[in-house]
Formats: C-alpha cells, sequence, structure tokens
C-alpha cells in the first residue's frame, strides 16, 4: 500500500497533470469543435475542387495513427527546420484529428435533414446561408450531440498519448511517480479513477445539453 506521505506526494502531482489535461482537454474541444464545421462544409461544398482537396486531407487524418502524428509535429518537424514546442504540437495533432473525425459528424447530420426543409426555405425565399443558419443546422445540431459528446470523450482519453511526446499531462506525471515510487497498481488504478471523473463530468455535460436543445420537441 501507498504511505500517507507518498499520497502526499503523488496527489499534487495528479492534480498538477490533471489541469494540463484538463486545459488541452478545453482548448482542443473548442479547436476540434470549429475544425469540425470547417471540414464538414467543406465536404458538402459545391464547388468540387473544395468537396476534393477536404476529403482528401480529411481521410488522410483519419487513416492515420494519431500517436505517429503527434511524434511526426515533435520529433520529424525539427528536421524539417521547424521547432514546435511539445504542448503546441498536442493542441495541433489533438485538434486536427479529432477535428477530422467531428467533419463527418457535422456531415452526416447535415445530409439527415429530410430536403423537405430546404425545399420549404426556398418556398420562402431564403438565402442559401438563410435556409443553413435559420432551418438545417438548428436540427442538425440536435443529431450532432451525441456523436459529439462521444467524440469529446474519445479525445480526453487521447489526451493521455501526449503524455508520449513529452507533455507533462497527469499520464506522464503518473508515469514518472511509477519510475519513482512504484506501486504501479496504486498509482495506475488512482490513474484510471481520475480519468473516469472527468469523462464522467464530460458525459453529464453533454447530456445537459441534449435536454437543453431538445427542450419543447416531442
Amino acid at each position: 500500500m501507498i504511505s500517507i506521505d507518498v499520497y502526499s506526494i503523488v496527489l499534487p502531482l495528479l492534480l498538477e497533470g490533471a489541469m494540463v489535461t484538463l486545459q488541452l482537454l478545453v482548448i482542443c474541444g473548442i479547436l476540434s469543435f470549429l475544425m469540425s464545421f470547417i471540414g464538414g462544409f467543406s465536404r458538402l461544398s459545391g464547388i468540387a475542387p473544395v468537396r476534393w482537396v477536404s476529403g482528401l486531407i480529411i481521410e488522410f487524418i483519419r487513416g492515420t495513427s494519431l500517436l505517429v502524428q503527434l511524434f511526426w509535429l515533435v520529433f520529424a518537424l525539427p528536421l524539417l527546420g521547424v521547432n514546435i514546442a511539445p504542448g503546441l504540437a498536442a493542441i495541433i495533432g489533438l485538434s486536427l484529428n479529432y477535428g477530422a473525425y467531428g467533419s463527418e459528424i457535422v456531415r452526416s447530420s447535415i445530409q439527415a435533414i429530410p430536403k423537405g426543409q430546404t425545399e420549404a426555405g426556398i418556398a420562402l425565399n431564403m438565402t442559401p446561408i438563410q435556409r443553413m443558419r435559420s432551418i438545417i443546422l438548428p436540427q442538425a445540431f440536435r443529431i450532432m450531440l451525441p456523436s459529439f459528446g462521444n467524440l469529446m470523450i474519445e479525445l480526453l482519453k487521447g489526451t493521455a498519448l501526449v503524455s508520449l511526446a513529452l507533455t507533462s499531462d497527469m499520464t506522464e506525471k503518473m508515469m514518472q511517480m511509477r519510475n519513482t515510487v512504484g506501486h504501479d497498481t496504486q498509482l495506475l488504478s488512482l490513474l484510471l479513477i481520475a480519468y473516469f471523473i472527468v469523462g464522467y463530468a464530460v458525459t453529464l455535460l453533454f447530456r445537459w445539453l441534449e435536454r437543453k436543445f431538445s427542450a419543447g420537441r416531442v
């Protein structure tokens, strides 16, 4: 068992690492959300080259390993003369990766709206932007929310990979303590509990958002 003295060292380090993990989750969550809409709208663009280029980029990101992407940003780019701090590399890698997955959520949710809704907007002489803003997106956003909630949970779990890219999140902090004090079972159990607490909080947040945006609907 871990002694009280060791806990007094471990818990502050775990909290310090958890703050880094939460920062990554919030920053990358916001950026991946924005990239999801940029990518999703690009995939639905009426301009063929935009669709092709965005589709190629998105499929490349989705089809390659997040870990390799992070390693490339941290270790390969400097060989090309571009130096990025590990923390910034983690943000770029996570945001691009989960933004690519999110773009498919946006695309499929918009396409799930019946075409009659668009035809009704046309009948009301609404512009494409007005139709998207007032008719299609409000309905599509309700469809997106559960999938975005799952994506944020995956993003949270993905943040553990940044410890391998020299970023001091809570996984990296626990690995440091594991090498220092041992007690692998207890330390890794603490890490599991910490991820569960954060993940459950994210789940509750998105359930609340789903209820809020579904209010008044049968």
